[in-house]
């Protein structure tokens, strides 16, 4: 795809397809599998290193979006593989952490979130990516729900 199509955003201070590939390849390092082993091997006395949800700025500059798709999926397939390693058994889903803005936090909380922060960044992606068409898609844009969000 175009760095037109992949660079398009939402306005001031709303991301593009390429900033939320960074932002989950940034996630995927210091997020969700760390904070599921400070869980898991800490205890719920341990206070979650703040992440930073605007790393990718800094961090994906100078690559491709292939090379950060490339390297999100390497990450990804290690981190679903490191996450089955650990046997998480259903009495493990009720240990806690202390999240820096939340407080006790459960690994049930952590994991369901995991999964909902990436079905909310694909959900937001499509939706820049969709009012790319918002002029060429005519009156149709009146049944467009995407494009009037």
């Amino acid at each position: 795809m175009s760095d037109d199509w992949t660079s398009q955003n939402e306005g001031e201070a709303t991301w593009s397809a390429y900033d939320v590939v960074g932002h989950l390849i940034h996630g995927e390092k210091t997020d969700w599998l760390p904070r599921t082993k400070i869980i898991l091997r800490q205890g719920g006395s341990t206070r979650f290193v703040p992440f930073d949800r605007f790393a990718q700025f800094e961090n994906s500059k100078g690559k491709s979006l292939d090379q950060l798709l490339s390297e999100f999926k390497t990450l990804r397939k290690s981190n679903i593989a490191d996450l089955k390693s650990l046997n998480i058994e259903d009495k493990d889903l009720e240990l806690t952490g202390i999240h820096p803005e939340f407080g006790k936090v459960t690994l049930r909380q952590l994991l369901a979130t995991w999964v909902t922060h990436d079905l909310g960044h694909i959900v937001q992606v499509s939706r820049v990516m969709a009012k790319l068409y918002k002029t060429e898609a005519g009156p149709w844009v009146k049944y467009l729900k995407v494009l009037n969000q």
